[in-house]
Parts: structure tokens; C-alpha cells; sequence
């Protein structure tokens, strides 16, 4: 079994790295670009075959390690 998982900040968290991105836009012509946010990506591949223990095992995955959840959200898909 495959997680796919998307790690952002928060709404309303201030995000430099995504600011920047948004000025480089702009300055090569981008115009139409605003609030650009940056995050990460991970694909894990996963031993176990039973659906509702994968999820519980990548949910606490990025709970505990994956995720700061005081100021980044989760989400996630299992295939």
C-alpha cells in the first residue's frame, strides 16, 4: 500500500518561503499569483495490506514526526 501525504502551514501562519516565491513570480512577469504557499510531499510505501491500519499507522506517522500540528495540517490518501 502506497501514503501519499501533503504537509502545509496553517492558514493565517506566515509562510517566507511561499512569500519569496510569490516576488520571483511577479518579478518575471507572473502577475496574477498571490498567497503562494510552499509544503512537502512524501510517498511512503507501506507493509502493511489491511486499509484501517495503514490509515491509523500514517495518521500517527505525522502526528508524532511528519508534521508540526501546532502550526502545519496533514492530509493524506492511501492507494
Amino acid at each position: 500500500m502506497k501514503a501519499k501525504i501533503h504537509v502545509t502551514l496553517k492558514q493565517g501562519i506566515l509562510d517566507p518561503q511561499g512569500k519569496a516565491i510569490e516576488h520571483a513570480l511577479d518579478a518575471l512577469g507572473f502577475k496574477n499569483t498571490a498567497n503562494v504557499r510552499v509544503g512537502k510531499y512524501m510517498e511512503l510505501d507501506l507493509k502493511e495490506t489491511d486499509r484501517t491500519k495503514a490509515d491509523a499507522e500514517v495518521k500517527q506517522m505525522c502526528e508524532k514526526l511528519l508534521a508540526n500540528t501546532i502550526i502545519e495540517e496533514y492530509r493524506y490518501e492511501l492507494q
